[in-house]
């Protein structure tokens, strides 16, 4: 058994200076969705209409009923369910105030494999929410399907079994990440691997999973 201490795990984030328009990987985010943005080189008032057009585009989303999920729900654009559940693809990560490059940067994740949970979509962007309830857009090719985890609150108990009563293989420090491998509906425990060390843990220690949601 051992401690899963390592501070390299934990969550990274970088919060941006609006005012100094700090942008470290722009390239990262798609040349294509650069070159599909009208407000590129637009007017301040070319920007107002746009952002008056997409509100109003996003408020008149249809709602729908989503098994396993929230009782409702906005219908994907890309077919997908949302809410849904994510992973950052790269290790840094622009969390932006809108859906384009022309938006601010409101925060920098700097660590690959995080969770996040998919809320809205508008095109190639996906507006997210982190387990701390920041929310922000994120260009899609940033995102990956992947399933993972962040542990929450104390430490956790990761068992060799899918039971309380199993053999304790590590105790999982809070803020720690790990992949989400399967989450069976007939157990309150989900299966996980973090650092290398592979076992079960209780739904209710960490977040990275609908209420109700289970995959194996």
């Amino acid at each position: 058994m051992g401690d899963l201490v390592d501070m390299k795990q934990t969550y990274a984030v970088h919060r941006i200076d609006h005012g100094a328009e700090a942008d470290t990987n722009r390239a990262h985010e798609s040349t294509e969705a650069l070159r599909a943005s009208p407000l590129t080189k637009g007017t301040s008032a070319m920007r107002r209409i746009f952002a008056a057009s997409l509100l109003t585009l996003m408020l008149s989303a249809p709602m729908v009923s989503i098994p396993g999920g929230d009782s409702a729900a906005q219908v994907s654009g890309s077919g997908l369910p949302l809410p849904r559940f994510v992973s950052l693809r790269a290790g840094e990560v622009n969390l932006r105030t809108g859906p384009g490059v022309q938006y601010p940067v409101d925060w920098v994740y700097r660590k690959s494999g995080l969770p996040l949970e998919v809320i809205a979509e508008y095109k190639a962007w996906r507006k997210v929410r982190d387990w701390q309830g920041s929310q922000g857009w994120v260009h899609q090719t940033m995102l990956s399907s992947k399933r993972s985890f962040i542990v929450t609150g104390i430490s956790r108990d990761l068992r060799a079994k899918p039971s309380a009563k199993s053999a304790l293989v590590a105790q999982v420090q809070s803020n720690v990440s790990g992949s989400l491998l399967a989450c069976p509906s007939s157990n309150a425990f989900c299966k996980v691997e973090v650092s290398g060390f592979e076992g079960w843990m209780n739904r209710a220690d960490f977040w990275g999973l609908l209420k109700g949601e289970s995959f194996e």
